[in-house]
């Protein structure tokens, strides 16, 4: 036992004896009837079973365990609840032996006291430190003001946490609810005021720098609208999160800290359960192809959790390779058997070889070039990558025996007008002709993902460092977007249900206009968008068209089990007709020339079409309409 323990345990001690001391006082005063025989030596015996019932149970209980001057309520609830069954217990034992009994009023005094001690000494204790502390932090300078949203528990804690720390730079001032209970009335000693109409001029009239909310589980519309309310005032906005128990784990951990895009424009990232993919993941061997991407090495750190039996990071790019191989040995040591192998998908024989030692259960195709204007200035590189990577994968997963092939797709393979879209289209064509093999081919077809690398977000971001302008090809542009993590659970969960040549498509939420996330980076860092810095319109690369699509109109769109994965029902190619649309390909990049290879795409992907086809009707579809209503 440590001194802090050991000292509280005296103090305890002394405490009780204490209370037994006065109340031999008091039976010599009042002649208590049973007590009158051999008082002090009964007194001694109840005393010693006092004290070892009561310990047993504070020790049970763990009340030694915990550091007082940081006490909550349930710790004083179970020091009450370890005295209450003393209490309990020594009724019992008087009725038991006649000799020991207290009398219910002897035994009601003593535990009533020595509780009240044990409370009032560790209240005193913790009083004094919150003041020590208080003091300690009254000393720092350029301190800065803030009001906190939610006078509840999170709030309290909040306010509690920046009084009493002594590196806490935050006043807390005041609090704002909607609560109407709550208002003029004191938490942690600072004032509840109402959130009405007139808050913000109210906060212009206070002292305060900053605004804290602290609410708990809010969704993204609800975040979105506190934001425009309490942005008006001047004062920065942040978020605290605070830790949510889900089942047994903590969800996440408590921090303060900026608001961020994905809490104002995005929907809220979905919990996906995963017990559907950790059965069927554990205990295979799982190759990711371009494992060292941005969707790759999240997908490598999802499967590293289902308990695979092995899993291989196959990547041209040795960093990226070697950086989500270093994170995962981190993280999981020697109970994860993982292999870093560097080749490209266009090598045949490599991948072969690697097909040949390891033998994959599930092949995870997430290597790929997906940079339109560039896959536009370069156009056989995107059809030796994609196209024909995509093709010597999928040739290897069934020679050697694969259960499942799952290739990632894009939203701009739906109606493509660029060599990128259309590559993948030919990509998903190649996968849905397999459905004759033994191996069972996918394909999971989503839109862009939050920070992946070369997205606009973190495009934006430095510009924005950069004082600008925040450049945007079109203000008429839309995307779908979703989460790094969501989108990989999402393509687990396919991988794990797939039966035979799906196309699946995720849910992506509602389309988001680019414009508006430009302007909304811009407040967020603090400045007003075109006038500290300018948002820029540059023009559609080419290519590019001003909405995306995740289905193909016309084709049959059937639900799962899943309320964020459909399945697109489309009519497959032929192994036959997918053979000659790659012959007319590998004919074209005989010819390297950039004009022949886009012919050669039209020609092999009906859906390949112009840009400005699609653009100039772009007011007319159902994606722009929507976000036309949500602006």
């Amino acid at each position: 036992m440590d001194k802090r323990k050991s000292a509280l345990c005296a103090i305890d001690i002394a405490m009780l004896a204490f209370s037994f001391s006065l109340l031999y006082f008091y039976n010599d005063r009042f002649q208590s009837a049973a007590l009158e025989k051999d008082a002090p030596l009964s007194l001694l015996a109840v005393f010693g079973l006092c004290l070892a019932v009561d310990f047993v149970l504070r020790f049970s209980l763990k009340i030694y365990n915990h550091i007082w001057r940081y006490a909550s309520a349930g710790l004083y609830l179970r020091l009450v609840l370890s005295d209450f069954i003393t209490g309990v217990v020594l009724l019992l034992v008087g009725c038991l032996v006649p000799s020991l009994d207290l009398g219910l009023a002897a035994s009601f005094f003593v535990m009533s006291f020595y509780c009240l001690l044990s409370l009032c000494s560790r209240l005193i204790y913790q009083f004094a430190y919150a003041r020590r502390e208080s003091n300690e932090v009254s000393h720092i300078k350029h301190r800065i003001n803030v009001a906190i949203v939610g006078a509840g528990n999170i709030g309290s804690n909040l306010a509690d946490e920046l009084i009493r720390n002594p590196n806490s730079h935050y006043m807390p001032m005041f609090f704002i609810d909607k609560d109407q209970s709550k208002y003029g009335q004191k938490l942690n000693g600072l004032p509840v005021y109402p959130a009405g109409d007139n808050i913000v001029e109210f906060i212009k009239s206070k002292p305060v720098q900053e605004i804290l909310i602290a609410l708990p589980d809010l969704p993204s519309s609800r975040k979105q609208e506190l934001y425009e309310i309490y942005s008006k005032t001047g004062c920065k906005v942040k978020i605290y999160d605070y830790p949510l128990r889900d089942g047994t784990e903590i969800a996440k951990k408590r921090s303060l800290r900026e608001i961020k895009i994905e809490d104002l424009l995005f929907r809220d990232s979905i919990e996906i359960n995963d017990s559907i993919s950790k059965e069927y993941y554990s205990n295979k061997t799982v190759l990711v192809t371009g494992g060292g991407g941005s969707i790759g090495s999240e997908l490598c750190r999802q499967i590293a959790k289902l308990s695979p039996k092995k899993l291989i990071i196959f990547d041209i790019y040795e960093n990226n390779a070697y950086d989500i191989q270093q994170e995962l040995i981190r993280t999981y040591g020697d109970s994860l058997d993982l292999e870093v192998v560097i080749g490209s998908v266009r090598d045949a024989r490599r991948l072969d070889d690697v097909f040949a030692q390891f033998r994959p259960h599930v092949v995870l195709h997430a290597a790929a070039h997906k940079h339109v204007p560039l896959m536009e200035n370069s156009p056989t590189e995107a059809i030796k990558n994609n196209v024909f990577g995509t093709y010597n994968c999928a040739n290897c997963a069934e020679k050697y025996g694969a259960e499942k092939f799952v290739l990632i797709s894009t939203d701009k393979a739906v109606n493509p007008t660029n060599v990128m879209g259309a590559s993948k289209r030919m990509c998903e064509m190649i996968v849905q002709a397999r459905r004759d093999s033994n191996t069972k081919y996918v394909a999971v077809r989503f839109g862009n993902v939050l920070g992946s690398n070369g997205s606009v977000i973190p495009l934006f971001s430095r510009q924005i460092a950069n004082g600008g302008p925040v450049t945007i090809t079109d203000k008429r542009i839309i995307r779908y977007f979703m989460t790094i993590p969501e989108a990989s659970k999402l393509v687990l969960r396919c991988g794990a249900i797939a039966k035979r040549g799906e196309l699946f498509v995720l849910d992506m939420g509602k389309p988001v206009k680019i414009y508006d996330l430009a302007v909304k980076m811009i407040e967020l860092a603090g400045y007003k968008p075109n006038e500290d810095i300018e948002i820029k319109e540059i023009g559609l690369r080419n290519g590019e068209k001003l909405y995306e699509e995740l289905i193909i109109k016309g084709e049959n769109i059937e639900k799962t089990d899943d309320n964020l994965i459909f399945i697109e029902r489309d009519k497959p190619f032929s192994r036959d007709e997918i053979e000659d649309k790659l012959n007319v390909l590998r004919e074209s990049l005989i010819l390297s020339n950039p004009d022949a290879i886009k012919q050669a795409l039209q020609i092999t992907v009906p859906t390949f079409i112009d840009p400005d086809t699609v653009n100039k009707k772009a007011e007319e579809s159902d994606e722009m309409r929507t976000v036309a209503l949500n602006s």
